[in-house]
């Protein structure tokens, strides 16, 4: 078998830099990502979040059985939630990405719990030219549950190097 060394492959994709997005486009990430058990406690506990609710199900359970929660299982930190949906977009808006500018208006809406699997969408809110090299991008990302329950909704601003002609 012989390799063909001569054909150089692109380190990023060919349609994610900052003049393929345009303003109120609208994307599914491909993929989804259930939050383990692990995911959600290792993190948690990596940040020193010390909220029983994120780690201690029987607790929870004893909880809802009193009318005093919601749900039934451990809740899914946060952090872990918005950082998960950022990263189920990243391969179609940060590839290119020269320097993460802002991250604004940040929603947790619905609880997530161990076990629900995301899903993540973006929107192009914004483009502006910001030198010969990149311009500015600000998406709003969407996390969805496999219920379809709208979890996570935040504004991210990137700085996203442009084609080079």
């Amino acid at each position: 078998m012989t390799i063909e060394t001569s054909v150089k492959q692109p380190l990023t994709g060919q349609d994610n830099y900052f003049d393929n997005f345009e303003v109120g486009a609208v994307y599914r990430h491909a993929r989804g990502k259930t939050i383990t058990e692990n995911d959600a406690v290792t993190i948690c506990h990596m940040v020193m979040n010390t909220a029983s609710a994120h780690y201690d199900d029987d607790m929870m359970k004893q909880l809802h059985e009193a009318g005093l929660a919601h749900v039934d299982k451990s809740l899914v930190f946060g952090g872990v939630t918005i950082s998960i949906v950022i990263g189920l977009a990243y391969q179609d808006t940060g590839e290119n990405v020269i320097r993460e500018v802002s991250m604004d208006n940040i929603k947790l809406s619905n609880p997530v719990l161990h076990g629900s699997t995301l899903t993540a969408y973006s929107e192009v809110l914004s483009k502006e030219w910001s030198d010969n090299d990149a311009g500015l991008v600000t998406f709003r990302h969407y996390g969805v549950d496999q219920d379809k329950n709208l979890v996570f909704q935040g504004d991210r601003t990137a700085l996203i190097r442009k084609k080079q002609q």
